[in-house]
């Protein structure tokens, strides 16, 4: 008893010393450039507004994305269809009865009947997405490899078939509209540091540490006995879980829900997020977001055309330029810069000198 609770003393008192503070600063960091985003951002008008609440929004979804992909090396590409379970189950919970009326029908009496706070709607969808995750990954985190990426691949495309099917609950492949629509700029930004920190405790725990030694080499990991199946899953929760909360806040900021925004487009979209920041730090997750939110909405301007002072002709780009350009930068991070823009690392303040 007396060792456990020095052993805690230790653990908690290592952050201040001296290294431990230096530990420290990449989520500093990351957190003043989030908020300072989020207080520019209120500055501008409503619809610059929503874009880059829509970008904290995909923020989370890649830390969540990050926790397990990044410190695992294990391609995921079920953490949408997290997102969609996070989703649909606040949407069941918090949706007005009249509402539940009209589009879902065949609804249970009490789930028809009910409508609770979004608070316990949000987090009932997150830990519903990580209850999933815990089923669905007890078989999938002993593979590794290729067979795992298709394992993945295989969860999302079930979610989507499910979601798209069950029509008396989700409504099938009909747009769930009514959701109340309470997410802003400041519980999205404030949700998106959350995660920034929630990802950070878990990157410095020891669970992940031996997580990213079998990222690293399996097989030397076992050996040294780390319970590579029970870490893998724990990163695999945890993430779900992120994911799952992103999708609620996806859900309530449009107020309307279809099956089609939690498939393939939007899981090749995060993912580039991930790779191009540098999938395994936490500073190239949140990298990743602003880089590519921003090259995105330049491209779509482009595409809408733009008009410059001197000239009478709108400059517009071909469409789908968007996409080749996404395209084209994954393809060059992966041939010249495997490691992504941070090249793996966090941000340091000598770094950002």
């Amino acid at each position: 008893m007396i060792r456990h609770e020095a052993d805690t003393s230790a653990r908690s008192d290592r952050w201040l010393t001296p290294d431990g503070l230096a530990r420290l600063v990449p989520l500093f960091i990351l957190v003043v450039v989030v908020a300072a985003v989020m207080l520019a951002a209120s500055q501008l008008g409503i619809v610059q507004q929503r874009r880059v609440t829509f970008g904290f929004i995909s923020l989370i979804t890649v830390v969540g994305l990050y926790v397990f992909m990044g410190n695992s090396g294990v391609l995921n590409f079920s953490f949408v269809g997290f997102m969609a379970i996070g989703a649909y189950v606040s949407a069941l919970l918090t949706m007005r009865p009249q509402v539940k009326a009209t589009f879902l029908r065949d609804l249970p009496d009490w789930l028809a009947a009910a409508q609770f706070d979004p608070v316990v709607g949000a987090l009932a969808g997150g830990f519903a997405a990580a209850l999933v995750a815990l089923v669905v990954g007890l078989p999938i985190m002993r593979l590794s490899g290729i067979g795992a990426g298709i394992a993945t691949l295989s969860v999302l495309i079930i979610f989507y078939i499910v979601l798209g099917n069950w029509t008396g609950v989700t409504g099938g492949q009909r747009s769930l509209m009514g959701l109340p629509t309470y997410v802003t700029i400041w519980n999205a930004g404030l949700a998106a540091i959350g995660a920034i920190v929630l990802a950070f405790v878990y990157q410095e725990s020891r669970s992940c540490l031996a997580l990213r030694a079998s990222r690293e080499d399996e097989v030397a990991a076992r050996a040294a006995g780390v319970r590579v199946v029970r870490e893998r899953l724990t990163a695999f929760v945890l993430g779900a879980f992120i994911c799952g909360m992103a999708g609620v806040f996806y859900g309530h900021f449009l107020g309307t829900l279809r099956v089609e925004n939690f498939y393939l487009d939007p899981t090749f979209l995060y993912i580039t997020m991930l790779v191009v920041g540098g999938m395994r730090s936490l500073t190239g997750a949140v990298l990743g977001v602003i880089v590519i939110s921003t090259l995105t909405e330049l491209l779509r301007l482009l595409e809408i055309g733009v008009r410059l002072p001197g000239i009478d002709a709108a400059l517009k780009a071909p469409a789908g330029l968007g996409d080749v350009v996404l395209a084209a930068m994954m393809l060059g991070i992966i041939l010249f810069r495997p490691q992504g823009i941070t090249g793996g690392r966090e941000i340091t303040l000598r770094g950002l000198r």
